[in-house]
């Protein structure tokens, strides 16, 4: 059997198959940042699919932390209530669902770059680039708020019924700014030494153990490498995987980039090396993504424990029901949905 299709446990939850849909904003929520039809037919096709695990794309924990102004969130009630109904179709149609929380930081949705009525925020006065506008730098009290918005999401998405929340960590968002030298220049307990850059990310952990179950997985996205000198790199990673593994965090999701504009060497799998060595040196669960696209690759990666999870992104966009076509190319088995069992013969 293709390793690709063998279940796995993490706490309490287990996976039917290795196959995770990596988290990708869909620009079609409401203005108010609510679900819309869109999402309610997108990711529960990926359920009938065959995916195992589902990651519902980044969902702002405040409102001037979107990414932009049609992403989703979950900074009041109801943004609880409307998620609900994306987990439970997915759940009827056999997946499992992760929800990514996340904080755009200096890089929110605005009308020219700063989006809308709230200036976006970040560990210093720092733009992204010359063309967007200048950060306002949290205050220590303001990162304390923060740090709540991020525990109340992942009790809101508790009770509405998703099995995993991830972390955003990555591409150049709050997080990230905080763990990057290149975008934080702080000076206070925030700031300076690579213990002081990850304290933003050991509290969000350990706030949002706080309220999710000791049962129930929690990931890590992060970015291994910002392709610029002087920047987060992969070995600097491995160590802050180590501290993340001690504070009850279960995977690390291993993307790159996002910091500063960078060149960066694209090719098939190119992020495997990042989570094939932070599994290794760190000693945590990791899931491989970038440019994956081939059944062959992807039960390579997991057979050779390169990775535990294979999170597909592009692939999954064009081809809903990736997982139910690669267990064949493989030659195994998937069940398929009885309304289309007509389809798999000729």
């Amino acid at each position: 059997m293709p390793q690709l299709f063998e279940p796995i446990t993490i706490r309490g939850l287990t996976l039917k198959n290795r196959i995770m849909m990596s988290p990708m904003c869909q620009y079609s929520a409401g203005s108010d940042a609510m679900p819309t039809d869109w999402h309610h037919v997108h990711y529960p096709t990926r359920a009938i699919g065959g995916v195992g695990l589902i990651m519902v794309e980044a969902t702002a924990v405040e409102s001037r932390g979107r990414i932009s102004e049609r992403d989703l969130g979950i900074y009041e009630e109801r943004h609880r209530e409307a998620l609900s109904r994306i987990v439970s179709l997915c759940h009827r149609n056999g997946a499992k669902v992760g929800l990514q929380l996340g904080h755009a930081g200096r890089k929110a949705w605005s009308e020219n770059k700063a989006y809308g009525p709230e200036q976006p925020v970040g560990p210093s006065a720092i733009p992204f680039d010359a063309e967007w506008n200048t950060p306002h730098a949290l205050s220590l009290e303001e990162v304390d708020g923060v740090v709540s918005a991020f525990r109340t999401a992942a009790g809101r998405a508790l009770e509405a019924g998703f099995d995993v929340v991830e972390i955003h960590g990555a591409h150049g968002y709050l997080i990230s700014e905080f763990l990057s030298p290149l975008s934080n220049h702080r000076e206070d307990e925030y700031g300076g030494s690579p213990e002081r850059r990850m304290k933003l990310l050991h509290r969000v952990v350990d706030g949002v153990r706080q309220v999710w179950p000791e049962r129930a997985p929690l990931f890590v996205r992060v970015s291994a490498s910002d392709y610029t000198p002087n920047g987060m790199d992969v070995a600097q990673m491995v160590e802050v995987a180590k501290t993340l593994g001690e504070r009850g965090v279960d995977l690390l999701d291993c993307s790159s980039g996002g910091v500063v504009a960078a060149p960066i060497p694209i090719g098939p799998g190119y992020q495997v090396p990042f989570a094939h060595r932070i599994k290794k040196e760190a000693g945590i669960a990791t899931a491989a993504v970038g440019l994956i696209s081939s059944p062959e690759m992807a039960d390579e990666i997991v057979r050779n424990r390169r990775a535990d999870l294979v999170a597909l992104g592009r692939e999954l966009l064009r081809t809903p029901y990736w997982p139910l076509h690669a267990a064949a190319s493989l030659g195994t088995e998937m069940d398929w949905p009885r309304q289309y069992k007509r389809a798999t013969r000729q």
